[in-house]
């Protein structure tokens, strides 16, 4: 293995990693899996599972709309594009073990907690740096280009056939998301599940952070991975 290859895997890599500790910052979770989330918490099932099934949806959806496309214009070979939507299930599966592992080891800052101001300045600290460490991430694995999150994958398709900037369709589609879990969760539980002050800063904040951190370090990573001259 040559040193690009390396760094694209290393940068890949830990900004899944970073992703997935997300989960724990204690003051609910990001908008985009706020739905898997409130299904696992309502249900009893498994938040790793119930997100994996999630992901599978994102990628199914993906692989329709590239089908229609690819139907629209016949010339253009999107072979490789549905393979990458292919490979987002096993990235998925190995993503979503992660959000299990973190949630066994790493401690829940709300367990325990009388209300949703107790702890509150550690919490919000927490979910600074939650907010912080998913944009450093989701820009890491964003600059590899290799396979993308089924989360940024699903935006960036809906992006491209509606033709509108991928942060405007992300901040449609994490609208769509919270909307979708507070509805499970006032209809089902009679409480919100999974939509906190983190998931309503999250939709602000990840995107900015993202800007931040291909303004500061977007050019260095892409030399280190071979992708800048």
């Amino acid at each position: 293995m040559n040193k690009q290859s390396f760094y694209r895997i290393f940068f890949y890599v830990l900004g899944l990693l970073i992703l997935a500790l997300n989960t724990k910052a204690g003051l609910d979770v990001s908008p985009i899996i706020s739905v898997s989330y409130s299904v696992a918490h309502i249900f009893g099932l498994n938040f790793g599972n119930t997100t994996m099934f999630l992901y599978c949806v994102f990628v199914l959806a993906q692989l329709v709309l590239h089908g229609i496309q690819w139907k629209q214009h016949p010339e253009t070979d999107c072979r490789f594009v549905l393979l990458m939507d292919v490979l987002q299930i096993p990235l998925s599966l190995i993503f979503t073990r992660f959000l299990n592992l973190f949630g066994a080891f790493f401690p829940d800052l709300s367990a325990g907690a009388a209300g949703w101001t107790d702890r509150l300045p550690l919490r919000l600290v927490v979910l600074l740096l939650a907010i912080l460490c998913t944009g450093v991430g989701a820009s890491m694995s964003l600059s590899m280009r290799i396979v993308p999150n089924p989360g940024d994958g699903i935006v960036q398709t809906l992006s491209d056939c509606t033709h509108r900037s991928v942060g405007f369709t992300k901040n449609c589609f994490d609208l769509c998301n919270i909307t979708l879990t507070v509805l499970l969760g006032l209809l089902l539980a009679g409480h919100l599940v999974g939509v906190g002050l983190g998931t309503v800063l999250a939709v602000v904040g990840v995107g900015r952070v993202i800007a931040l951190f291909y303004y500061l370090a977007g050019q260095k990573i892409a030399r280190l991975s071979g992708m800048a001259a």
